[in-house]
């Protein structure tokens, strides 16, 4: 439930979601202003991941950073809870089993989930890490961070809103982040930036395939995931050397996820 203590501990965060967390408080103040009578639930995106083993959510840092909650957290939790949820209701046989979940849109991630519960996930301390999105650049090399502070004179500013707002998709593309129009596009820079993302796609399904010692299924959702079939085949086509397995899509409902939570939230008051 949202208090002002809530509230003051979500504005502090929002360093670590510069794209989405500024927007939900928003959200918030505006509920407010609209319905001050009104209770605001907060869900989170890190919440499904919370309980990955140290090994899977610790960076290779010294531990005085390590202490200070410099670490993994993980995002795209509310989709993949409604995966899970809507697995157990449809495929109780594959939601027990070992799947990767695909969440595949402007923003990309992967979530390895073992009886419905997350093991791992391809996002990290922020939104930035791990696949290549739509704006985002995915994983980066701290290093290539310093180098072109120092090499071309950017600060701190500069190379923290590049990798989030002008590269990714769009960046290699130099054209768009727009999946459909780069799909339709004849320009080889569009078909450059489509094959990069199904590879290093692949590459971190491979990665989730070995914290979960093997897979039974993939399930595709979010924007990219639900409509861009052609990218769907490309991406099971690099994964092809794990031999025969399932693939199905779900639409992602992550509005549904929260209102369960927030009606199940306020039950209790009641």
């Amino acid at each position: 439930m949202v208090t002002p203590h809530v509230l003051a501990e979500l504005e502090a965060l929002c360093t670590l979601a510069p794209l989405h967390q500024p927007y939900n408080l928003a959200g918030i103040a505006a509920s407010a202003r609209l319905a001050p009578g009104a209770y605001d639930v907060a869900c989170f995106d890190t919440a499904f991941h919370a309980g990955h083993d140290p090994v899977v959510h610790s960076f290779a840092l010294p531990a005085a950073m390590r202490e200070a909650d410099v670490r993994r957290y993980g995002f795209h939790g509310i989709s993949y809870e409604w995966i899970a949820r809507v697995l157990a209701e449809q495929r109780p046989d594959l939601a027990q089993g070992r799947v990767i979940a695909a969440h595949l849109g402007n923003g990309a991630s992967l979530c390895a989930m073992r009886g419905g519960v997350s093991i791992g996930t391809t996002m990290g301390m922020t939104a930035l890490d791990g696949l290549p999105m739509g704006s985002r650049s995915g994983a980066l090399d701290a290093g290539a961070v310093t180098y072109m502070m120092l090499r071309f004179g950017f600060d701190a500013d500069h190379v923290d809103r590049m990798p989030y707002e002008d590269s990714g998709l769009k960046g290699l593309s130099g054209l768009t982040n727009d999946v459909a129009a780069l799909s339709a596009s004849a320009d080889p820079r569009a078909a450059f930036a489509l094959e990069y993302f199904c590879h290093r796609t692949a590459q971190f399904a491979a990665a989730m395939a070995v914290s979960l010692g093997g897979v039974d299924g993939i399930v595709f959702t979010g924007g990219i995931g639900e409509n861009a079939a052609p990218l769907r085949a490309r991406i099971l086509e690099h994964l092809a050397f794990l031999g025969p397995v399932e693939s199905l899509v779900i639409p992602a409902d992550e509005e549904r996820m929260m209102a369960i939570h927030a009606r199940d939230l306020l039950e209790t008051l009641s």
